[in-house]
């Protein structure tokens, strides 16, 4: 868990506190995995999304060469 809070705004100082819990770097690999499950949907459709744009760019680049 990372904390923030800013001491004097008018001076723009600012304490960060890293409070990570003697994690390490596979335990937050898992942790990074784990709640990408809740975000299949919106991975698939950026993927399809993505792949339909690429197409699209091929074609339209196709259709100018004229082959």
């Amino acid at each position: 868990m990372i904390e923030q809070t800013i001491s004097d705004v008018e001076n723009l100082t600012k304490t960060v506190n890293f409070n990570d819990g003697n994690s390490s770097d596979v335990e937050a690999g898992i942790q990074f995995i784990y709640h990408m499950r809740e975000h299949l949907l919106d991975i698939g459709i950026a993927t399809v999304y993505g792949l339909v744009v690429y197409a699209l760019f091929l074609w339209i680049t196709k259709t100018i060469k004229g082959d």
